[in-house]
């Protein structure tokens, strides 16, 4: 993508997931992410009812009068986001790719973090951990992951989530809400780390599919390309056997999800790539605010 043709696109994806996070989702994300730590504000003079493990020693003692410490809500806090850049989110079946659903969900969420004055941070990975982009604040770094997602070129083609949970697990110390954007497309297990991710993190799954994802058309003799091995081959579709084949492991696949959302007990929305994901998101941020 030549350099002017990538800041059109930069500033596109910046009005629209902007006003987005600003119109729409700025009182519903505050709602479901807010900072759940608790630090130290100020001290006050006692008063009849007040908690008197929370009296001040010191102070009370100078001052020969009781006083108390005031402590209020911990409103900074960490999000990051997992994004998946594996060959199969560079499909789609209409005129949206999962990898541009994928990066509007993801600057929607990284705007709506600023406003809610978070750091934001992201990890890329396919079959292995391509990027880490540490947390930070302000338009500037999200314009650049903005452009990141858009620009970025994977060398692996496969994808391993475990391997990403896990490097996530390790490398962000403090806890964080983290979303992982992935079609969840892998033959690799992934059920311990992020039963582990979550245990430290405030772990969320958004899973992008394409309708094509869930069965093959029949539209007779087909050209198939697997865009992770790169193999391709000449497949029936009119068989049943064969859609038959197909969908039962896409739905081995989203049963496997479905049962690590269940142990790890993560939070969890599945979007489809024509689907207004506004609604799923909304959605997603008052079902966690009407739990707190």
């Amino acid at each position: 993508m030549e350099a002017n043709e990538l800041l059109k696109k930069v500033r596109q994806i910046e009005i629209k997931t902007k006003g987005l996070s600003r119109d729409i989702f700025a009182g519903e994300y505050h709602s479901a992410f807010k900072g759940r730590g608790m630090t130290f504000a100020e001290v006050r003079e006692y008063q009849y009812g007040d908690d008197v493990r929370s009296i001040d020693w010191n102070v009370t003692a100078r001052l020969q009068k009781p006083y108390v410490k005031v402590f209020e809500e911990e409103r900074e806090q960490t999000v990051m986001l997992l994004v998946d850049v594996s060959r199969s989110n560079v499909f789609a079946s209409h005129n949206q790719l999962k990898r541009d659903v994928i990066t509007e969900i993801a600057a929607t969420l990284a705007f709506s973090a600023i406003q809610n004055n978070d750091k934001i941070g992201i990890i890329f990975f396919s079959d292995r951990v391509e990027k880490l982009i540490p947390p930070q604040k302000g338009k500037k770094h999200i314009l650049y992951i903005i452009r990141e997602l858009l620009e970025f070129q994977p060398e692996g083609k496969g994808t391993d989530i475990d391997q990403a949970l896990r490097y996530m697990t390790n490398a962000i110390k403090k806890r964080c809400t983290a979303f992982l954007l992935s079609d969840f497309l892998t033959d690799i297990s992934y059920e311990d780390s992020a039963v582990i991710a979550k245990r430290k993190h405030d772990l969320i799954a958004i899973h992008l599919y394409d309708e094509r994802d869930k069965e093959i058309p029949d539209v007779g003799l087909m050209k198939l390309r697997d865009a992770e091995t790169g193999e391709t081959k000449w497949v029936d579709t009119s068989s049943q056997k064969v859609r038959m084949m197909y969908s039962d492991y896409v739905v081995q696949k989203y049963l496997a999800l479905q049962k690590v959302v269940a142990k790890s007990g993560m939070d969890f929305v599945s979007i489809e790539t024509q689907q207004d994901y506004v609604k799923s998101l909304l959605q997603l941020f008052r079902s966690r605010g009407a739990k707190r």
